[in-house]
């Protein structure tokens, strides 16, 4: 009985793999997973996780792993349409009736696989015969180890017409056709497809072999030949190197997709055992789909050649209409002209990991492409058609609310790097580089320990700036008490002297101030006794309302930037924006005469006078 793929994952989505699993194992829920001791090993410490969401189960100490069918014919012993009857019946379903022609199918696909064997031990034979000391040299120039060959089942196929065909008779001249292994052309004899070629095994999730990839050895073309689709083989729905890739997924939590045969198997070998690439084609939708089951952003790791750019480019394109919520793509770039066997062999592991650590988002890679298509300085017709193009693509992907956002990130990109609102952003930017140069920077503590001597020295001016000297910006807690302090004492005294105030912070139990430092104390007029006694008073209201100007100037700076900013993510009118930034830039000028003149004080201090 043959059981549709449909019909089997809706059977798998009715079972609660949980409720399942926990009528004979103890199970406890862990966070949105389910976690137990493994029923295939004996553990102390739960390493067997369930996940209803996704459907299966995984053991990260033995490698169990599997879905509801799966574990009833592991655990509970059953044979597979055996556990499909009872899951059906538990999920009230009933079991399609055999379909004759289906079961003929599975029927060739059985004996297919048994051919495909064969075919595999036979390669295998070559390779270690004397016919195969070339592609053994092959492997051993390109620093394939024997334990890689081993592990990838690499083989050799004899530049003969009909050595495989007569190797393999047993098992009839129109099987090996099917299999892919013969050409038939006309009337005319069917040959050996594969001749004279290093032979890599293609295998299923299941780990059988379904078709043949075969490098030429010498002069000829094509330099890769695969086997043409058949019914165990379909080449646009089929991953190399899934079968070890898949479980190794499950510990790294990532896949890595690359051009080829030989870039999967120098990784592999390299320790990246979660590798797989296409077959000679581009990614295809189907294979997108097969690799996010394993993980929701798989890394994209094509050639740094111009090919292996364009190849990713449409991945990503392909990748644009089937996205969903958490699942995309990463691109790792590596370096022009380089290809993963060669980097990773010259550089090593770690250096290969530093650029996986360095992946570019799937809107980040298509923005950087089509921004290359226009020019270093594209008119406005050219600006024009990137911005329809970033909206199509946009438009293609099916997911509305995703969609919508990529037009968003598209559209910031744009006008980030072309629109009037990055120009205004930078015209307040040089603004404030221009007509505001911060004047105190670096200097503030000692600024405010000036002031706080000063008005020591001359207390009247705690009352006539009273309310100034609350709102100054003191940032050091002993000057903030130090402030509160004298402020305190104006309020509640009259007539204050130099001396009343010293005594007066002692009583306040103030910590002892030092005394003016000549070497390292600014100085100001308001330090010392002048004979006109209003030149200190004066230059020291003065300072307190520069700097007060200087501290609000930049807190409207700073929200003017951000609201700026902020704008710059909505689509507002241009010339309001225009508008808004001349706003700024006006105000940046009226508090340049405070900076001004602040400025002009700062000059009149040295130290050690």
């Amino acid at each position: 009985m043959a059981l549709s793929p449909q019909w089997l994952d809706e059977l798998r989505a009715r079972i609660t793999l949980s409720s399942l699993i926990g009528r004979t194992v103890k199970i406890q829920k862990a966070g949105r997973e389910y976690k137990a001791c493994c029923p295939f090993h004996n553990e102390k410490t739960p390493s067997f996780t369930i996940n209803d969401e996704k459907g299966f189960y995984h053991c990260f100490g033995c490698g169990a792993h599997g879905d509801a069918i799966s574990w009833m014919t592991e655990q509970r012993g059953l044979g597979f349409m055996d556990a499909v009857k009872d899951l059906a019946a538990e999920a009230q379903m009933e079991v399609p009736a055999p379909d004759p022609r289906a079961a003929q199918r599975q029927e060739v696909r059985a004996t297919l696989h048994n051919v495909m064997a064969a075919a595999q031990d036979w390669f295998v034979e070559r390779f270690n015969s004397a016919e195969g000391a070339a592609a053994r040299d092959y492997l051993k120039n390109r620093g394939i180890s024997e334990k890689t060959i081993r592990e990838f089942g690499f083989g050799f196929a004899p530049n003969s017409r009909g050595q495989l065909k007569d190797a393999l008779s047993q098992h009839g001249v129109d099987q090996l056709i099917e299999a892919g292994l013969l050409i038939k052309v006309d009337d005319r004899e069917p040959y050996d497809r594969f001749r004279g070629r290093l032979m890599i095994p293609i295998r299923d999730p299941r780990g059988r072999v379904i078709a043949f990839g075969g490098r030429i050895l010498g002069d000829g073309e094509p330099k890769y030949l695969n086997s043409p689709d058949t019914p165990l083989f379909d080449k646009g729905r089929t991953l190399y190197n899934l079968d070890k890739a898949s479980p190794a997924s499950r510990q790294t939590g990532r896949i890595l997709v690359v051009e080829g045969y030989m870039d999967a198997i120098a990784l592999a070998q390299a320790g990246f055992a979660e590798v797989v690439a296409p077959l000679g084609t581009a990614l295809t939708e189907h294979q997108i789909e097969r690799i996010w089951k394993m993980v929701e952003k798989p890394i994209i790791c094509f050639d740094g050649d111009a090919a292996g750019q364009k190849a990713s480019i449409r991945a990503a394109l392909r990748a644009l209409p089937l996205l969903r919520p958490a699942h995309s793509l990463q691109f790792a770039t590596l370096p022009f002209g380089q290809d993963p066997d060669d980097f990773v062999k010259n550089k090593g592991k770690a250096a290969f990991e530093e650029i996986l650590s360095k992946c570019e988002t799937l809107d980040s890679r298509i923005w950087r492409n089509e921004l290359a298509r226009i020019g270093p300085e594209p008119g406005p017709d050219a600006r024009a058609e990137l911005l329809s193009r970033l909206q199509n693509t946009a438009k293609s992907i099916a997911d509305v609310q995703i969609g919508k956002e990529y037009d968003r990130t598209f559209r910031d990109a744009f006008y980030e790097r072309f629109g009037l609102k990055r120009q205004y952003f930078e015209k307040l930017k040089a603004a404030v580089n221009d007509v505001y140069d911060h004047p105190l920077e670096g200097r503030h503590k000692a600024l405010h320990r000036a002031v706080m001597l000063g008005l020591m020295r001359y207390p009247t001016v705690l009352k006539t700036k009273f309310e100034e000297i609350g709102k100054l910006p003191l940032e050091d807690e002993f000057q903030k008490t130090w402030s509160s302090s004298l402020l305190d004492i104006a309020l509640h005294n009259s007539d204050l002297t130099e001396d009343m105030v010293e005594q007066l912070l002692l009583d306040a139990d103030v910590s002892p101030i030092a005394k003016r430092d000549f070497q390292k104390d600014l100085g100001y007029s308001f330090y010392k006794h002048h004979d006109d006694p209003t030149k200190p008073i004066r230059d020291l209201e003065l300072v307190i309302d520069a700097i007060n100007y200087d501290y609000e100037a930049k807190s409207e700076l700073a929200l003017s930037i951000s609201k700026l900013e902020a704008s710059m993510n909505q689509d507002i009118e241009e010339v309001h924006l225009s508008k808004v930034n001349d706003n700024h830039v006006s105000k940046l000028r009226e508090n340049d005469e405070a900076s001004r003149r602040l400025r002009e004080i700062l000059d009149l201090a040295a130290t050690g006078t």
